[in-house]
């Protein structure tokens, strides 16, 4: 097997990471393009599939051999069925993508949701390898996370697990895309952070880094708002572990680079709610932006034998 690899795409509404990844997962090869999203939901697809083509002719002229595709992709995704069913970031609807590629390149092919398969490469190759039970959370302009047991990953029965921004964690607080108010992502998320900050303070525009830099140096209403969110964030992973019960929860996504300064509040605000939950550990992601190609990757050899 040392002289396979399969292809493997992350694909989010700006950019795509894309990688040719060995069965162990290390990474042969990697190259970014962008998702040319505004161009509409067609020409994403077919640059998805010219890029993964390229790909793939690239390993042969490398002297390996292609033996699967993997694309992770964001929205509701149908990982049984291959089906991207809906996506806002690019425009996605229905859209078979899973039978497209594999049509297209002459290889078994899988698609998954692009934060759980960040969570499967978290799991078994990062933060979360050894332990039975994880669950990734990633942090970023949204929030969403992935349930890993045994290192299968749970996509639930519509293909939306995970979408745990959406716990409402603060009734009647900030309205929501998706229609709610006071959701998790409307609190804690990087947007969310740095849109309350810009507001209290009337500045036209602030960063999650912004507010985590001024908080670090001091900035006592940088130090509130920080901490707003991390109350916030406690309140949805609380409810997360009385749902899962998970030995480790792996925080990833722009946010998490924050490090200790994430870390350590948050593990302070969920040690202050735990009554009879059994804690988990709270650590850090370790694979940074090559989660999702790698997890790609892992889903994409996970389908290999299986039935389409």
């Amino acid at each position: 097997m040392s002289d396979t690899v399969v292809v493997a795409l992350d694909v989010g509404g700006t950019g795509m990471k894309c990688a040719l990844v060995r069965p162990d997962g290390v990474v042969h090869h990697q190259e970014r393009h962008p998702t040319l999203a505004d161009r509409g939901p067609a020409a994403v697809t077919e640059n998805i599939l010219g890029v993964a083509e390229n790909l793939a002719a690239r390993a042969r002229a490398d002297g390996l051999t292609p033996v699967a595709a993997g694309i992770a992709v964001p929205g509701v995704i149908d990982e049984v069925a291959g089906v991207a069913v809906w996506s806002a970031n690019v425009g996605f609807r229905d859209l078979p993508l899973r039978d497209l590629a594999g049509r297209r390149l002459g290889l078994p092919s899988a698609i998954g949701h692009d934060v759980r398969v960040g969570a499967l490469a978290e799991a078994r190759l990062g933060a979360g390898r050894g332990r039975r039970h994880v669950l990734f959370v990633a942090i970023g302009t949204g929030i969403a996370g992935g349930l890993v047991v045994d290192g299968a990953g749970y996509p639930g029965a519509h293909g939306a697990a995970g979408e745990i921004g959406h716990i409402v964690v603060r009734p009647g607080g900030t309205p929501c895309q998706c229609g709610s108010r006071g959701c998790l992502e409307t609190e804690a998320s990087a947007r969310a952070i740095g849109r309350r900050y810009a507001e209290l303070t009337g500045q036209a525009r602030a960063t999650a880094h912004d507010v985590a830099t001024r908080a670090a140096a001091g900035d006592q209403l940088a130090v509130q708002v920080w901490q707003d969110a991390v109350e916030a964030l406690a309140d949805g992973l609380l409810t997360a572990q009385a749902l899962f019960d998970v030995g480790v929860i792996v925080l990833g996504g722009g946010l998490s680079e924050a490090g200790d300064g994430l870390l350590l509040p948050v593990r302070d605000a969920f040690a202050r709610r735990v009554t009879f939950h059994r804690a988990p550990d709270i650590v850090r992601a370790e694979l940074g932006d090559t989660a999702g190609c790698l997890g790609a990757a892992l889903l994409a050899l996970d389908s290999l034998g299986s039935p389409a």
